[in-house]
């Protein structure tokens, strides 16, 4: 088996751990931060997910699986897209990790860690233009879950 690579970035999220997780598993809440997309799942670990909306006028079905479901600390799931371009196989699948961790007067650090890129820099660059900014729109949708 070859080495693979991970990079995680955390946000800092003035909500309870409920809030936050509410976030990570409500449909609605994840197409409010994942540009209308749709998540399909039971949330039991080894169940299939399939994430399916359109990006730049192209319709798209994700896939993966639930790893771990613990509520309200952890959500690990797997992660393939065909837009990737990478071939449907277990070295194609990126893992996500959500770990929530109450902090301060009710407040929660959500860290996320990006594994199985090929190198540090795929990583370091998924979790950079990716899963930061997407971590910063979950801050946004859970502080303020009235706005757009």
């Amino acid at each position: 088996m070859s080495q693979t690579y991970s990079a995680s970035t955390s946000v800092d999220i003035d909500a309870s751990r409920e809030a936050v997780w509410l976030a990570l598993t409500d449909p609605a809440a994840i197409a409010r931060y994942m540009h209308g997309t749709s998540v399909e799942t039971d949330w039991s670990a080894g169940s299939p997910i399939y994430w399916r909306g359109e990006m730049n006028g192209r319709r798209y079905e994700d896939k993966g699986e639930v790893v771990a479901f613990d509520r309200p600390r952890r959500l690990a799931v797997t992660h393939w897209s065909p837009l990737t371009g990478e071939p449907d196989e277990p070295a194609g699948y990126h893992h996500v990790d959500y770990h929530l961790e109450a902090i301060g007067e009710g407040g929660t650090r959500l860290t996320l860690t990006h594994g199985n890129s090929p190198t540090q820099e795929a990583a370091d660059t998924m979790v950079a233009t990716g899963w930061r900014p997407t971590l910063e729109a979950i801050k946004q949708v859970v502080e303020k879950p009235s706005a757009a």
